[in-house]
């Protein structure tokens, strides 16, 4: 009897350990593809920089896990994903939680700056990302006997040809073989673990190098010099960020869990890669192929194949990233609507932005062409990391002081330094590169500043009426007029001012139905939550329904109607605006208006039933 009591019990803990090992192999796959592609350029990068001697390949190691100790485990890992959200994190989590503590005033509007400039150099990391990786796997090819007199531009073409299907996939959606990101790169960090020790077993002294002395005496030994290379080393901790921002995929337990492995694997690859540098100082070229080529020929090319697909899984990982970030700022009304389009029936998260998709496309086959070799392209590359890393960094700072926790403040503070001296290193690389990432990162913000003040703008210009005006005229029009059967719905962002359009509609045109609702969407400074419900009603004929939407949820408006009993609408109207200016800029935040879709069809409501009402505006 004892025993049929135990077997459920241990049955239930084996389902939740596969569970969780489920969890941690996807997490590898969704989350740490960018970081663990790091180790097939970052020392090839520094040490075309460095003579390969002693000091300074003991220095460099010692560097890079201490970056990654520091940047990656403490920021990341410990801190910045103790703030998520509802198990969500990200640049936009943080800005909410800032804004709610410091309620209003000018820090709020600093803290949403600061947000706009994370959120624009995240797109110029994810420009970046996919060229040098699936770059440096690709001349990987250039070690096979018989391919060494390969030409630049025709390994650049094979990088493009890559870049080009994996950008024209993602209207198919990415979850149809997402299922093998994760053992894939299981298999690759697996690769990567057992041939850093394979290599660490012919030089084993190079575990010296996890004291942290050999990283202040290498740059207290090179000065200045010392002081630039660490804006090559910060390449090991390019995607660090992604353990928060995707925290919403899986959550915190599995991300981190299977940090604790990513981290490992890291270490003794760079490790040695350090060793083979040693023995093989003269092969500083592609150091990561070179080694495994020097372990075993008959591998090679199955390694180099893996080291293409996981360049493809973590550039898969930076587009789906990009498309949630801009989701997040359309719901949040700091970009323009631009169309969504959900490619998975089953789940709404799954989600494809063409314009997105398309812009992503040629800015990286513009740095590939423009670089032409992944050593050129990390010239460009840190500049932008290192700016969002510093964001995050003075983000969770204050809200940590503003919540009166000292400690994790203090620690916070400390992290924020050495984020700020990464990025000053990486000053240097403007002129060299990375006014590139600059270049990129400016479109994005430009249009979220120009897009935020337009709106503004257009909203003081269009002078809605307020609920009480509104209500004198419209009971006048109700009594009088000949309604129109059935139930009219009207959007307007809030009921307390009626725009434009309604007042057009109703008092100009006589559109009046037997029942009209005005239906209000909020968006909440959560990044979930769905509740939708109907307000008191406004006069006879006339109710407020409102829905209360998270910034990440996806929702189908035809269906919370449906649910809400809103199912014999006859007519929905919307409104649009023809903006008229001869103001540079507003005619920029005109064209976004105009290329953009109109709410109703963002949310896409039945087309047959739409009616949008132009206002002509001038500002």
């Amino acid at each position: 009897m004892q025993d049929n009591a135990i077997k459920p019990q241990a049955l239930g803990r084996r389902h939740r350990v596969a569970d969780d090992i489920r969890s941690v192999i996807k997490s590898l796959g969704l989350v740490f593809g960018d970081i663990g592609t790091s180790p097939i350029y970052t020392l090839t990068v520094i040490f075309l920089l460095l003579k390969p001697t002693v000091d300074n390949v003991m220095g460099v190691l010692s560097l890079i896990v201490w970056t990654l100790v520091i940047l990656v485990s403490v920021e990341y890992a410990w801190l910045a994903m103790s703030l998520g959200e509802k198990g969500e994190g990200g640049t936009i989590i943080l800005r909410g939680q800032l804004i709610r503590l410091l309620k209003k005033g000018r820090g709020a509007v600093f803290v949403t700056i600061l947000t706009f400039v994370g959120i624009s150099l995240l797109v110029g990391d994810g420009v970046i990302t996919p060229a040098i990786s699936i770059l440096s796997a690709v001349e990987g090819i250039l070690l096979i006997p018989g391919f060494h007199g390969t030409k630049q531009t025709t390994l650049i073409l094979i990088a493009g040809v890559i870049a080009i299907a994996l950008f024209a996939f993602q209207r198919k959606g990415a979850e149809k073989v997402a299922g093998a990101f994760g053992p894939l790169m299981l298999l690759w960090f697996i690769a990567l673990a057992i041939s850093g020790v394979v290599s660490i077993t012919r030089y084993p002294s190079v575990w010296k190098a996890i004291n942290p002395l050999y990283a202040v005496t290498f740059l207290y030994d090179n000065g200045i010099a010392g002081f630039f290379v660490l804006s090559e080393v910060i390449l090991c901790a390019t995607g660090g960020e992604t353990l928060y921002a995707d925290m919403g995929h899986l959550g915190r337990k599995p991300i981190i869990r299977a940090w604790y492995f990513v981290f490992l694997a890291l270490v003794l690859n760079y490790l040695g890669q350090g060793a083979f540098i040693l023995s093989h100082p003269a092969e500083s070229k592609a150091i990561l192929f070179g080694m495994i080529f020097h372990q075993s020929f008959l591998l090679y090319m199955p390694f180099l194949v893996l080291s293409i697909l996981a360049t493809i899984i973590a550039s898969q990982a930076i587009i789906s990233g990009m498309f949630s970030i801009v989701y997040q700022g359309i719901n949040t009304r700091l970009m323009p609507m631009f169309r969504v389009e959900y490619t998975s029936p089953e789940l709404r998260s799954q989600i494809y932005i063409g314009f997105v998709n398309w812009f992503l496309l040629l800015s990286v086959l513009l740095v590939m062409f423009q670089f032409g070799e992944s050593k050129e392209l990390a010239a460009a590359y840190g500049l932008a990391v290192t700016g969002d890393m510093t964001i995050t960094g003075i983000l969770i700072t204050s809200i940590f002081w503003l919540r009166k926790n000292y400690w994790k403040s203090l620690v916070a503070f400390l992290v924020t330094l050495v984020d700020v001296v990464f990025l000053t290193s990486n000053v240097y690389k403007i002129p060299h590169g990375g006014y590139w990432s600059l270049v990129i990162a400016a479109v994005p913000l430009a249009m979220i500043l120009i897009y935020t003040a337009g709106q503004r703008k257009l909203y003081r210009s269009v002078r809605p009426l307020t609920l009480d005006v509104f209500l004198h005229s419209y009971n006048e029009v109700y009594e009088t007029v000949n309604k129109i059967k059935g139930t009219g719905l009207f959007f307007a962002r809030t009921t307390k001012k009626i725009p434009a359009y309604i007042v057009h509609t109703m008092f100009m045109n006589n559109i009046v139905y037997e029942e009209n609702i005005l239906v209000s969407i909020v968006t909440l400074n959560e990044p979930f939550g769905l509740t939708s419900f109907f307000k008191e009603d406004l006069a006879p004929g006339l109710r407020s329904f409102e829905i209360q939407m998270g910034y990440m949820e996806v929702v189908d408006i035809g269906q919370i109607l449906k649910n809400a009993g809103i199912v014999y609408e006859k007519g929905i109207f919307y409104g649009l605006e023809e903006i008229y200016t001869r103001n540079v800029l507003w005619k920029m935040f005109s064209i976004m208006k105009r290329l953009a879709p109109p709410f109703v069809q963002f949310h896409d409501l039945p087309s047959n039933k739409l009616h949008g009402v132009t206002t002509r505006i001038e500002i």
